[in-house]
């Protein structure tokens, strides 16, 4: 059964993929849940540069073959070795893993190695920081001075509602302190297993992959529009506990993969990922660049070669800083956003730094570097006052009458220390805007509980670009 309905599959993505117009990559979800005793969502998609004639060579790795993402990464691996074929994998956001996803420890209970620290590095490029069951930048109980931290928050249990979920583990979850553990690690080990890109994705298991607040179709089709799904719900616990379930009303309007490729093709596009040049977005869809170096100058921002002089000066989003030239003190990044077209407007552009200080300790901090409307920016690099609010929830609407439709930004860092490693991401928000359930309260002429978000503000993530002593 396997074969028949892989082969058929493949035969569908080969029939549509149209290079440069429009792209069809091969790929299969292996879904393991750790196990039984510690339930938890170590689910990766595996895509496929290649075509059927290389991936009809082999079957999808299922969990039933091995829960362990070490066994898949020997799959991958002798994949490539006996077809001369690419393939990577992209880890679901680990929001539900009840701290497995960026743990210190295997699955197997061993601490991690550099073997295993360059298996994960090299067949898990990026990370998926957001989708229907929650975000997973940050935690606000891991960045509590960032105001913004708590979007989608889901921090109740594992994926199958088994056990509850502890503080300890939320840092092996979240994409921001998984990226310093790295650091950590790569101390040791002289590797970065979690040196990855960022994407969003939508997780929908309904064939009609909405991202959009306003026209979000639920995550399966037992939650598609009626007036009742808020309550439905989507992961029921196998402890039989309601409380650690998860409901419909917690979820997202998904996110959108963005990927900065040369060209619309399954190659272009692939090696864009493998390059991790890529960012997420919680499903508008924002334009972001970020490019870091040494010589960036305060006006080439604004000029209209701007991509040719970043990547002329320095490196892309999901790059590493070229060494430190004698004579400068500090990296400087060029940034630049666009609305979507179709959405609210940009509230600001932040950069998130996170580092590794002497004393071996994870460290971050949020910088403004661009904000809409005329506001100003403290000697302390943030914005104290917010861009306001239009949002009408009872209409479901709101006015893009706050706000800019494009902000961009030279920034250096101000508190550079050379000898810390370090890494650098942009974060862009939108105004505050309504969500589906605002939306679906509108539509149905219902009354949502109070525990209902009813607006927030879209994002994206960037890739980070990474400082190495």
């Amino acid at each position: 059964m396997s074969r028949s309905v892989w082969e058929r599959e493949i035969a569908f993505a080969d029939k549509y993929n149209e290079p440069g117009r429009f792209t069809a990559l091969i790929g299969f979800e292996w879904t393991s849940i750790a196990t039984q005793e510690t339930p938890g969502n170590l689910h990766r998609v595996v895509i496929f540069k290649d075509g059927a004639d290389k991936a009809g060579q082999v079957l999808p790795f299922s969990t039933f073959d091995s829960i362990d993402p070490e066994d898949l990464w020997d799959y991958m691996a002798d994949y490539e070795r006996t077809t001369g074929g690419s393939v990577l994998a992209i880890a679901h956001n680990g929001n539900v893993s009840n701290g497995q996803m960026f743990a210190t420890e295997r699955l197997n209970g061993r601490p991690i190695n550099r073997a295993y620290a360059e298996l994960r590095s090299r067949f898990e490029p990026l990370y998926e920081v957001t989708q229907i069951k929650g975000d997973g930048e940050a935690h606000p109980f891991l960045s509590p001075n960032d105001e913004f931290a708590d979007y989608g928050t889901w921090d109740k249990s594992d994926i199958a509602g088994f056990k509850p979920k502890e503080d300890w583990m939320l840092q092996y979850e979240y994409a921001r302190s998984a990226l310093q553990i790295g650091m950590q690690l790569e101390e040791k080990l002289g590797v970065n297993p979690y040196k990855f890109g960022m994407i969003g994705s939508t997780d929908a298991h309904t064939s009609l992959a909405t991202t959009r607040e306003e026209n979000f179709f639920g995550k399966a089709a037992h939650l598609e529009p009626e007036a009742e799904r808020w309550e439905h719900v989507i992961i029921a616990s196998l402890a039989g506990d309601p409380n650690l379930s998860s409901y419909s009303y917690e979820s997202i309007g998904a996110g959108l993969a963005a990927v900065w490729a040369r060209e619309n093709t399954r190659e272009g596009i692939f090696n864009a990922m493998l390059k991790k040049e890529t960012y997420a977005t919680t499903g508008t869809r924002i334009v972001v660049r970020l490019f870091g170096g040494w010589e960036y100058e305060q006006d080439e921002v604004y000029r209209p070669d701007v991509i040719s002089i970043g990547y002329r000066k320095g490196v892309p989003m999901g790059g590493d800083l070229a060494e430190k030239p004698a004579e400068k003190h500090a990296p400087t990044f060029m940034v630049g956003a666009l609305k979507d077209p179709w959405s609210g407007n940009l509230d600001r552009i932040q950069i998130i730094k996170g580092w590794i200080d002497s004393d071996g300790e994870r460290q971050e901090r949020v910088y403004d570097v661009a904000v809409s409307d005329g506001r100003t920016i403290d000697a302390d690099g943030r914005c104290r006052t917010p861009v306001g609010d239009t949002v009408d929830v009872g209409d479901a609407s709101y006015l893009n009458t706050i706000g800019d439709a494009e902000l961009r930004a030279v920034w250096t860092d101000p508190d550079f220390n050379p000898k810390h490693r370090a890494f650098y991401y942009a974060r862009v928000l939108e105004i505050p805007t309504p969500t589906w359930q605002a939306y679906d309260s509108k539509f149905f002429g219902i009354e949502m509980p109070a525990t209902v978000q009813m607006k927030g503000q879209e994002r994206a993530y960037t890739s980070p670009i990474w400082y190495t002593p």
